[in-house]
């Protein structure tokens, strides 16, 4: 009787993780994969509950997420700064972005080639809109500044992934 149960309990959860639909700003099931936060203020919680403990209120519209995990509404991220915690999928935007990285300025190109002409230069911890990325370097927008920068200066984008 036990396994009859067991059985159709696990028949009746796989048909309802097929049944839940993405949600807006949830693209795809893959994971992990990155977002960003749609809110200027958004709470990033110990547990996938509004119960769960605040671990630390982010304040930063745009700032780039590593979604890690999926419970329902909740998403399991990865923050730039290395903390993890639960935040609702309301606070969550598809909108990719990047956080330059680093201790000094990093140059904006005119190429993906380390040897493009520099457009500008970005400060550490500017969020930079995320248009496509080759193996190396990403196209980015920041602040009306449409160049290249490499991967390596930057938060948001794997080593390897292309964006088109």
């Amino acid at each position: 009787m036990f396994a009859r149960l067991l059985c159709i309990g696990f028949v009746a959860a796989a048909s309802l993780a097929v049944a839940v639909p993405a949600r807006a700003g949830d693209p795809g099931r893959n994971l992990p994969r990155f977002a960003s936060l749609s809110a200027d203020k958004v709470y990033l919680r110990q547990g996938p509950t509004y119960q769960n403990r605040i671990l630390w209120v982010y304040r930063r519209k745009g700032l780039p997420v590593e979604i890690l995990a999926q419970y329902a509404v909740w998403r399991r991220v990865r923050m730039p700064d290395g903390a993890t915690g639960w935040v609702h999928v309301a606070m969550l935007s598809s909108k990719r972005t990047v956080v330059i990285t680093g201790k000094a300025k990093a140059p904006i190109r005119d190429g993906a080639s380390p040897h493009a002409r520099i457009l500008a230069l970005a400060q550490p911890g500017v969020i930079a809109k995320l248009d496509h990325c080759e193996p190396a370097a990403c196209e980015i927008d920041v602040a009306g500044t449409d160049g290249w920068i490499a991967k390596k200066n930057v938060w948001g984008a794997t080593p390897g992934e292309k964006i088109r």
